[in-house]
């Protein structure tokens, strides 16, 4: 045990210099460290002073640009309306077509207004549009057709834009919103041409002068009711109410690629000296007028498909409509004698019933961002119509059935333009198999707004 404190002296004594090497590298490495953190915050510093310089010089440069900007619009001259900009477009439309019949259907007395049908080359349906928020309470909107040397007012009407809880007011000259493809002008349509149900029912599409009320339930999936009553513009020369409709449309989707919507409208139209014509028992052409009541019942469905709910590269639409008619009123038969027709001198004026249908069903694909293809089948049903006794050997109901079919591709360079080629096999006027083939360019000028579902 004498030895002990001898053992402990020596391994003292070996130990100091490893404890000594160990306390000058410990020293070492912070002095470094500290060197190393000065660094960096020198040089975050930097970064830092500047970043705010650069901020400081933005805020100034944004502060001189905003005054600017401030400076021209007091500078800028001020239009009568106060600064009002409306949102301008002019669609243009122009087609070759070829065919051999003139647009006639047969067993149908024609409604209201249609384009026409030019053949060979034609600038077809040009549209003016104009459109802005008057003030916050309500929108205005118009819409001029010009076709050669004629310019209609298609629309022209201010709605509500402030009245809340779904509600929309409507007055002035619109598109009735009854069925599906009425709201649509002609540019719009994935056709060259009307469906033969609007055609030869409706006059392509039915506008009127009145008052229009929407409302749009504040429910989950889309439920929409209207009420319209009006002039009824298209349908001759009526003082006070002519029409009155109403309809009710509801959609939705289904999951995330598809959607759907349906519809059912009544119309009520009191028409005065309606003209229009009838292939008299003799094959003349005659000229009518029609004074009376015009009831319509539409059933509309639309489906439509995109993958995920992103149509820009692939999509499908199925439209289908189912369109009756009921009239009675009067009918005169213009004289045509002098043609070789079957109404006598001085014309005739007699009862007239009809109750008629037609119906179309059509669906167009999207297989690239820039080509479509479409097909759509249309068929009327002349159904039951009844002449006064005076139209005896006269004016009679034709054993027919007007349809047709047809076939279109079109391309779009972008969204305001579209070329289409269109071929179809007309089977509308009694006795003509029309092969018709249609080339046509639409371009939008100008901001034109979103088309409805």
């Amino acid at each position: 045990m004498r030895h002990k404190p001898l053992i402990m002296a020596l391994a003292l004594a070996l130990a100091a210099p490893g404890a000594a090497l160990a306390a000058t590298e410990i020293d070492q490495l912070r002095a470094e460290f500290e060197r190393k953190l000065k660094e960096v915050q020198a040089g975050y510093e930097a970064r830092l002073k500047d970043l705010e310089g650069r901020l400081a010089r933005n805020e100034s440069t944004a502060r001189e640009a905003a005054e600017g900007a401030r400076q021209a619009r007091e500078a800028a001259p001020k239009s009568a309306g106060g600064g009002f900009n409306p949102e301008i477009s002019l669609i243009l439309q122009g087609r070759y077509f070829s065919a051999d019949g003139d647009g006639h259907i047969t067993g149908f007395l024609p409604a209201g207004h249609a384009h026409g049908r030019e053949k060979g080359f034609s600038v077809d349906h040009t549209e003016l549009t104009l459109g802005a928020s008057i003030d916050p309470y309500f929108r205005g909107y118009a819409n001029f057709a010009f076709v050669d040397d004629e310019v209609e007012t298609e629309e022209a009407w201010v709605a509500s834009t402030a009245l809340g809880n779904g509600f929309t007011v409507k007055a002035g000259r619109y598109l009735s919103g009854i069925g599906y493809v009425n709201e649509q002008h002609p540019h719009a349509w994935d056709f060259a041409d009307q469906n033969l149900a609007y055609s030869a029912m409706l006059g392509e599409h039915y506008a009127q002068d009145g008052l229009q009320l929407k409302w749009v339930a504040p429910t989950p999936m889309f439920l929409e009711f209207g009420l319209e009553a009006a002039q009824g513009a298209d349908w001759g020369d009526r003082n006070g109410l002519g029409s009155k409709a109403a309809f009710v449309h509801v959609g939705d989707d289904v999951g995330a690629s598809h959607a759907w919507r349906a519809g059912l409208s009544y119309l009520r139209v009191k028409a005065k000296g309606r003209e229009g014509h009838w292939d008299d028992d003799n094959d003349v052409e005659a000229e009518t007028e029609f004074d009376g009541t015009s009831k319509f019942w539409i059933a509309d469905f639309v489906w439509k498909w995109a993958p995920e709910g992103n149509p820009k590269y692939r999509n499908f639409k199925f439209q289908a409509e189912y369109v009756r008619r009921k009239e009675d009123g009067d009918l005169t038969c213009a004289d045509n004698t002098a043609d070789g027709g079957a109404c006598v001198v001085g014309g005739i004026t007699d009862a007239y019933d009809a109750r008629q249908s037609g119906w179309y069903a059509q669906g167009v694909y999207q297989f690239h961002p820039q080509w479509r293809v479409g097909y759509r089948y249309d068929r009327l049903d002349v159904g039951s119509v009844d002449f006064g006794p005076a139209f005896a050997g006269v004016l009679s109901k034709p054993d027919f059935t007007p349809k047709r079919q047809s076939l279109m591709l079109d391309y779009n360079p972008s969204e305001f333009s579209r070329l289409r080629l269109q071929f179809a096999r007309d089977e509308a006027e009694q006795g003509l198999k029309d092969n018709q083939i249609t080339l046509q360019y639409i371009h939008s000028l100008g901001p034109h707004g979103a088309h409805k579902f």
